[in-house]
């Protein structure tokens, strides 16, 4: 189709979006959630020292114990930020698998999620969130002063976003969890180990790389960025240098890059500069280290990739094939056989996994995931499925259960694993592999943390790992009895397995993170690996041999070899925390924690329906601004803004309150305004101005429904909302103004079903959205009309890895008052076409693909993490105003995602051409559009 030669201009719109979300590690993540616990959940409260600890009856226990931890190591917390008091509520949350522990303003509060990972430090699961999140705490104190200034939080909040790098909060985090404990992260070589291996390889990264990461390279992350180099801030200038940098940026906030500023101000190096004379700093370290390790170089059993790739916890299935649990960039994780000549044979997606587990024995394959309350999102599951690899019958063996690290025995008919309960009680259970019955629990009188247990060839002795603030545990049970092999150690230990009368297992003795043996007789430990990088997940392959992970510059691959034992060697890590350690000079902070009780009461939820925290601006668009008070309470279950705006163009205010009730079922909502309206009308062939003011209320009730399985999930929500409008004081309107809207009604019904998603996928490979409208007026007979609107959306998958396409079919009848009204998605450039008729229907193709990942750092201006592109075709009223030959609209779009002036948000700005149909005598339509996330 040919346009017309008098087209050469372009119309230009600019399509604004904003979708702000927290998406970052799952432990000490930071991740800020919005969801609610199940009404079943009884809540108490303890007051001690300035905090105020929120927590299900059921954790009693540790409620007491945070009580007198947090006061006792808060003052030491947060000594180098001169921070010795504060006040803040803390929500223990137990109904989770999840960990979690995050601090937040907006309201001020924190949360430690009680449940720890199967893998994380060598000390207490609550103490290494509560080092390390008062830490958050001093931080927060030291920029907002510590004083209840009239509902400022958010805008603080807003502020530490823009103008602070997040790898300097988490940075300072964990150098201090390091330097106050006998453990923390900057103790853990598999912790820094991605870094370590791409500068020993010659992959060093640009600054921008190192902080926000990449789509196709794996990358230190801001944590391990954040940490390197805190500690060497403190190395070079000192205990206080963090609470210099935050106090001179709480003195003079309003400047481009307030951080970099106050660094070059107190280290003369900006944050580009400091971070590159850190990495060399590290480049020496680290190769220096090397010259004093002997390694060996294990050959890849996978294909060669430069992509960022995963094979974990790889098992001989038999002489020829490996499985593995494989994830990557372009990849959600799955099953995988591998072939003796490295081809794969993709055999299933899978769950979400806090860390990658599965057991194979037998032909029987085992694994947990986590499965979601289908409403209240605070509570999981960790649910045991398993597999059958001769039949291909899978099996949930557990609903709604607290399982994890399920092994299984040698035959194939037991799966040990470990149980938390509501109340934090860990046990090891037996459990019938073909009934998910529990057949056994072992004691643990102690309440030690259980780690990722297994049998022995004749499945009656188990091996596994405990942790306490004192260490890591290596244990074997045998019937009653129960020995320690190694004790109350500072070893990363984890996943041990049974090689005959001896236990292989991963620590990291020589600095590196390595497979060792441990003779259940004498005790004595050997080296069965001495990979460069780190080795881990040994299994018995059978002729004498292991097979496990080896880490390389782009992820964990597959090595084999035979076993044979060697000297530990002498510990070469190298720890960049000494000096912080030596400043701090309290060795371990948990140490003479008073034994004190204190009075528990109950915590009334209907009394605490109102939190309010902040003041914050509103701006709808350029004629509409104003102002906003918000109030969240503590457990998320009401929402309450008020607040005014002023209509600049009207010259009038409208005032506004919302709230939202979520703690039920249903989720309720109340929304009111009071506003003012104008409108043009034509009366006596000329176009006259009328005014009104009006009073809207609405009343809105939903059910959202999610649920997952394996790779699958599912949303259903279910809609109903009505209102009333009062119109009064009206100037120059007409006779026949309506001045009241009664009750009109409006139904929705959403459908979503999805696969899981990776950082390249641009939509889901499989998807569909389905979504019916229904709106009426039943109540007021004078204002007929209706609404009937179908919307579908199908994702198949394209042509290459990555690529999407989607088919949209869409439909709408709309009468009377409605008749105008649009509920359902449009072609692109719409609003910029005049209409021929009235909206009856849809069609949309469209088909994406990224194309390049260039990671480009453009100075300090941006760096640029993707560019994407896309076709479509959209037809609207077919048959009528279209036909599948001639589409009303069809074109090209690019898009790319960026990080603009080195922060944080993730910017996606992009250009939409629009041709249009040449039918409707229209220009090509130039959209631009800009969105960001967190």
């Amino acid at each position: 189709m040919k346009l017309n030669k008098r087209n050469i201009k372009l119309i230009i719109s600019y399509l604004t979006s904003i979708s702000l979300s927290i998406i970052s590690h799952p432990v000490f993540g930071q991740i800020f959630s919005t969801a609610q616990n199940p009404l079943s959940v009884h809540w108490n409260y303890i007051e001690s020292g300035g905090f105020k600890i929120i927590y299900p009856k059921e954790l009693e226990n540790d409620a007491q114990r945070m009580a007198r931890t947090l006061p006792f190591i808060y003052p030491k917390v947060g000594l180098g930020l001169r921070q010795q008091q504060t006040s803040i509520p803390l929500l223990l949350q137990n109904q989770g698998t999840i960990a979690n522990g995050f601090v937040q303003l907006g309201p001020k509060k924190s949360e430690f999620y009680a449940t720890p990972p199967q893998y994380f430090d060598s000390q207490d699961w609550l103490n290494n969130l509560a080092v390390h999140e008062l830490r958050h705490v001093a931080q927060f104190d030291k920029l907002t002063g510590n004083k209840n200034h009239p509902f400022p939080e958010l805008v603080y909040f807003a502020y530490f976003g823009a103008g602070i790098p997040i790898w300097f909060f988490e940075g300072d985090a964990v150098v201090n969890e390091t330097a106050l404990t006998e453990s923390g992260r900057g103790r853990q070589p598999n912790w820094i180990m991605p870094y370590r291996a791409s500068i020993l390889e010659g992959k060093k990264f640009s600054y921008s790389k190192a902080y926000f990461g990449s789509n196709k390279d794996l990358t230190p992350g801001y944590y391990q960025t954040g940490y390197l180099m805190v500690a060497d801030m403190k190395e070079k200038f000192g205990q206080f240098i963090s609470d210099s940098l935050l106090s001179d940026i709480r003195r003079r906030p309003i400047r481009l890059y307030p951080f970099s500023k106050s660094l070059k101000k107190y280290t003369g190096k900006n944050t580009k500069k400091y971070f590159e004379d850190t990495q060399e700093k590290l480049e020496k370290k680290w190769t220096n280290q090397q010259e004093f390790l002997s390694t060996e170089n294990y050959v890849s059993l996978n294909q060669k990739t430069s992509l960022a790739t995963h094979y974990f916890l790889p098992a001989r299935l038999n002489k020829k094939q490996i499985l593995a649990l494989k994830e990557s960039k372009q990849e959600a994780r799955h099953f995988v056989l591998i072939n003796q000549d490295q081809s794969e044979q993709k055999l299933f997606g899978i769950g979400y996994q806090e860390q990658p587990w599965f057991s194979l024995k037998n032909n029987i394959l085992v694994w947990d995931e986590i499965r979601y309350d289908p409403r209240y999102k605070q509570r999981s599951y960790s649910v045991i499925c398993t597999y059958n690899l001769m039949t291909g019958e899978f099996k949930k063996l557990s609903s709604q259960s607290r399982l994890f690290s399920p092994t299984l025995s040698d035959d194939g008919k037991k799966i040990i694993a470990v149980k938390v309960e509501l109340n934090n009680q860990f046990n090891l259970v037996e459990i019938d592999a073909r009934s998910g019955k529990i057949l056994k629990s072992i004691p643990n009188p102690d309440n030690e943390i259980l780690q990722t247990p297994c049998f022995d060839q004749t499945g009656n002795q188990i091996a596994y790992i405990s942790v306490t603030e004192k260490g890591k545990s290596l244990w074997v049970v045998d019937g009653e009895k129960k020995r320690s092999l190694i004790l109350n150690s500072r070893q990363q230990l984890s996943r041990p397995v049974f090689i005959d009368h001896k236990i292989a297992f991963n620590a990291h003795f020589n600095g590196i993170d390595n497979i060792y043996t441990i003779d259940t007789s004498t005790k004595k430990i050997n080296a069965l690996s001495a990979s460069k990088y780190g080795a881990f997940n040994p299994t018995e392959s059978g002729d004498g041999k292991i097979i496990f992970n080896d880490y390389k510059v782009n992820g964990y691959e597959i090595a084999e070899q035979m076993l044979t034992e060697k000297p530990v060697g002498e510990n070469t890590f190298v720890d960049f925390s000494g000096e912080a350690e030596k400043q701090e000079n309290v060795g371990n902070v948990f140490t003479h924690i008073p034994d004190t009780t204190f009075q528990s009461k109950h915590y009334r939820q209907g009394l605490n329906l109102f939190s309010f925290h902040s003041v914050i601006p509103v701006i709808d668009n350029e004629y509409i601004f104003g102002l906003e008070l918000q109030s969240n309470n503590l457990l998320n279950t009401m929402d309450f803004y008020t607040g005014a705006k002023y209509h600049r163009d009207l010259k009038r205010f409208e005032y506004t309150a919302d709230i939202s009730y979520k703690a039920l079922y249903p989720v309720f909502s109340i929304l009111y305004r009071n506003r003012p309206k104008r409108t043009f009308y034509r009366s006596k062939n000329t176009i006259q101005q009328g005014d009104w003011r009006e009073n809207y209320i609405k009343l809105n009730a939903s059910v959202p429904l999610s649920f997952n399985a394996r790779n699958q999930n599912y949303s259903f929500t279910l809609n109903a909302a009505t209102s009333f409008t009062q119109r009064y004081l009206p100037e120059n309107m007409p006779s026949n103004f309506i001045t009241a809207l009664k009750f009109p009604m409006e139904y929705n019904f959403t459908f979503n079903h999805s696969v899981r998603t990776t950082e390249r996928d641009i939509a889901p490979k499989w998807a569909q959205i389905l979504r019916a409208t229904y709106n009426h007026q039943p109540f007021d007979k004078n204002l007929g009309g209706e609404i009937v609107a179908l919307e579908s959306f199908f994702y198949f998958p394209g042509f290459a890895k990555n690529h999407s396409f989607l088919a949209s079919f869409n439909y709408q009848k709309a009468t009377g008052v409605n008749q105008y009204a649009t509920e359902i998605a449009t072609v692109y450039g719409y609003n910029n076409i005049l209409a021929k008729s009235k909206l009856q229907n849809s069609m949309l193709f469209n088909y994406r693909f990224p194309f390049a990942f260039p990671d480009w750092e453009l100075g300090p201006l941006a760096y640029i993490r993707n560019f994407r592109a896309g076709i479509f075709s959209h037809y609207e009223n077919i048959g009528k105003d279209t036909n599948i030959g001639e589409p009303k609209t069809y074109g090209i779009e690019l898009n790319s995602s960026l990080n603009i002036l080195r922060y944080q948000p993730v910017v996606d700005v992009g250009a939409r051409l629009v041709f249009v149909n040449k039918i409707y005598h229209q220009n090509p339509i130039l959209e631009f559009s800009f969105n960001y996330s967190f």
